[in-house]
């Protein structure tokens, strides 16, 4: 009886061990999809890119799901964190939603925190020169972001894209992604 008992607490623990994300850790390149040019680097537990432009992008989709992740972008930044990307070799605003991390966009409708071309941002954050929180949660048409703690998106609703990758962007400027988490809900 002792025997099956520990046997349980072991295969307990191993799989509460396996759904378990850590704070912190080195960044895995290898666990990641590369799209473009952009010259991805890690150093401990964090990824940077400051050249070319591209992303990477989870080998697995997902439909319903929370994301979070700190970012640091420098004021000329043009990043963001796309989900449910249609086409994950040719991602767009137009086949995928992108949560936006781009402070001097042109066209500052759908600027940090917003989702391009589906919710404009409820209040104006500002992402450059400092680590930022994003949590994003997608379930079923409902999205909502929060930013540094600050809802800028609220249950927006769209259809278009139910499923794909995350893919974590570099456009401009420095971007450097740490501690990001990907739960499937």
């Amino acid at each position: 009886m002792k025997r099956i008992a520990l046997t349980l607490s072991v295969v307990l623990l191993a799989m509460v061990s396996a759904f378990a994300q850590p704070q912190r850790g080195a960044f895995d390149l290898k666990a990641w999809n590369i799209v473009g040019d952009a010259n991805w680097t890690v150093m401990d537990d964090v990824v940077q890119a400051d050249k070319g432009t591209g992303f990477l992008v989870t080998p697995m989709a997902y439909g319903d799901v929370q994301i979070n992740a700190e970012v640091f972008a420098t004021d000329d930044a043009n990043s963001g964190v796309f989900i449910r990307c249609s086409d994950p070799k040719m991602i767009t605003a137009d086949n995928a939603y992108e949560i936006n991390i781009y402070d001097k966009r042109p066209d500052p409708a759908y600027r940090t925190g917003a989702i391009v071309n589906v919710a404009k941002p409820l209040a104006m954050v500002n992402a450059g020169g400092k680590w930022n929180t994003i949590e994003i949660t997608a379930k079923g048409p409902k999205m909502t972001v929060v930013f540094n703690g600050t809802t800028t998106v609220k249950e927006a609703e769209d259809t278009k894209h139910a499923r794909g990758p995350v893919a974590l962007q570099y456009g401009a400027g420095t971007v450097r992604f740490r501690n990001v988490r990907i739960r499937p809900l």
